[in-house]
């Protein structure tokens, strides 16, 4: 039986708006009687697109740290970053806050390096990519998995998501899993938005992951530890 969690808080960083709208529905499914706190700042996303892959402005990375310190004092359990392509803020700020943290795409990537050798990464932002390949690496790590990851960017699936064309996008993005399903072992989805494919995915070749199942089935079970 689960346990009731309705004297927990979770806090959410989000880096854009979409990804507040995204995770209503895990929220709604999975953590129902958790209070949640956002933190929405829609300049970080900006500002980590202007920028070269791999490239994240110092600025975002003290954001994230005031942020966190914030739902700290409102005294959450737990804080999520809801934002792939900077994921490595959890790791700078972990020495100034005493929360537990956690990053919305690590518990699809330990689940995907147990299933094999070969993990695709289908991405829809370029920014995402290489962010995206450290974090899945790194869960491979600390598996003691050794892994090798074939990347699928899909730019074109992004554009039509934010246009409001969510068919196209998830068309798109289906062709890309039937071609990468042959090659590969398991497939993690980089972006949050990508989770909308998941009653489509019932029927494919290997397991292809997304975060928001995955993070908040990993954050109730988190805090379910902490009762």
């Amino acid at each position: 039986m689960a346990k009731d969690l309705s004297k927990k808080k979770l806090g959410i960083i989000h880096a854009a708006l979409i990804t507040a709208r995204a995770v209503q529905k895990y929220i709604d499914e999975i953590i129902p009687e958790v209070e949640v706190v956002h933190w929405v700042d829609d300049t970080i996303q900006n500002t980590n697109f202007a920028c070269e892959p791999g490239v994240i402005p110092k600025k975002n990375y003290h954001k994230f740290v005031q942020a966190a310190l914030s739902q700290e004092e409102y005294g959450v359990d737990l804080i999520l970053l809801a934002c792939s392509t900077f994921n490595r803020a959890v790791e700078h700020a972990r020495p100034m806050v005493n929360t537990p943290m956690l990053q919305i795409d690590r518990p699809m990537m330990d689940l995907a390096v147990q299933d094999g050798r070969r993990i695709g990464l289908l991405a829809t932002v370029p920014t995402t990519v290489p962010a995206s390949a450290r974090l899945l690496r790194l869960a491979a790590e600390d598996a003691g998995k050794e892994i090798e990851i074939e990347t699928r960017l899909c730019s074109e699936a992004f554009a039509a998501i934010k246009a409001g064309n969510a068919a196209r996008h998830n068309e798109l993005l289906l062709e890309e899993i039937a071609a990468l399903s042959g090659r590969v072992d398991a497939m993690v989805m980089a972006q949050l938005s990508m989770s909308a494919l998941e009653p489509l995915l019932t029927g494919t070749k290997v397991p292809v992951y997304n975060s928001g199942r995955t993070a908040f089935n990993k954050i109730r079970q988190i805090l379910e530890s902490m009762s």
